[in-house]
């Protein structure tokens, strides 16, 4: 049984514990709102981008001719799966319910017998896929030392992914991350980018058209589908930006809570024993009086 001196030091350290997780989710409360109102304001312009481009592969009529990007390769042989997560912890199931989906989609690529290269964004990410598919990592990415991503870091992930397109490393791509829904709620996404195809949002009946070109066709989808890839992908990070703070919030509410019930159990042994250790002091005082 521990002592009384244990008990007042476990449940200061408790305490000091339970300051800290209430500031973290204090600051989470407040980041939250902010990239919560990023990920909505992106919403719109990803998903209408993502719009055009899905309708205008379907009203390609010789695909021969499109821009891979646009069409594929042609080919399902070889898989690249970029996961994004984040570069910090504390924030509940955020990166595990990532690299949970990622990693299933792993196993059933590499049953089918095609090959897997993945491209790691967040360093929690990384720590948990390398334990399994290490070898399978192409490139890795952290902004650790950035305060906000920004379309910056999102072009430069959009780069690599062309560059390796271009070189014939892959035939299809998809990003890994969270969907934002609410602060109790994000769910994880596997989107497919490469080639085009609407995973992530229902096109609606009358939403289909027909596009003119002017200049020519090829000349605006030789700006437009690289800055699709770079747009869906920064689209990811605002989601995962709003899911990471809500999960991180839910955590540390929880964590403060917990920490309470906490104090509360080990006061009553600490006064319990306080008591017994009274009522024992008391009883060798009375038996010592009596053998007097």
């Amino acid at each position: 049984m521990p002592s009384l001196d244990d008990l007042k030091k476990r449940i200061k350290s408790v305490k000091s514990t339970q300051k800290i997780t209430k500031a973290m989710k204090m600051v989470a409360a407040a980041k939250l709102r902010k990239a919560q109102e990023n990920a909505e304001r992106g919403r719109p312009y990803s998903q209408k981008m993502q719009n055009i481009i899905f309708n205008l592969t379907k009203s390609i009529s010789d695909p021969e001719n499109a821009p891979k990007l646009l069409v594929g390769t042609g080919k399902d042989e070889v898989h690249l799966c970029v996961v994004l997560t984040a570069d910090k912890g504390l924030c509940g199931g955020f990166n595990s319910n990532i690299c949970k989906l990622a990693k299933s989609n792993f196993k059933k690529i590499l049953k089918d017998g095609k090959q897997l290269k993945i491209i790691t964004v967040g360093s929690k990410g990384l720590d948990q896929i390398k334990r399994e598919y290490g070898k399978f990592i192409v490139k890795k990415f952290s902004f650790k030392d950035k305060k906000q991503i920004s379309f910056n870091e999102a072009e430069t992930i959009g780069n690599e992914i062309i560059s390796l397109f271009d070189n014939n490393e892959f035939d299809k791509c998809f990003l890994f991350y969270n969907n934002f829904k609410n602060v109790i709620t994000q769910i994880p996404q596997a989107q497919q980018i490469i080639p085009t195809k609407n995973t992530t949002y229902d096109i609606k009946e009358g939403d289909s058209f027909s596009y003119e070109f002017e200049p020519e066709e090829d000349e605006i989808l030789e700006d437009l589908l690289p800055k699709n890839i770079s747009t869906q992908v920064f689209k990811a990070f605002l989601e995962n930006a709003a899911s990471e703070q809500g999960s991180r919030m839910t955590a540390m509410d929880n964590a403060t809570r917990n920490a309470g019930d906490l104090v509360d159990k080990l006061t009553i042994n600490y006064n319990r024993s306080r008591q017994a250790s009274i009522t024992k002091e008391l009883i060798e005082i009375i038996s010592g009086a009596e053998s007097l």
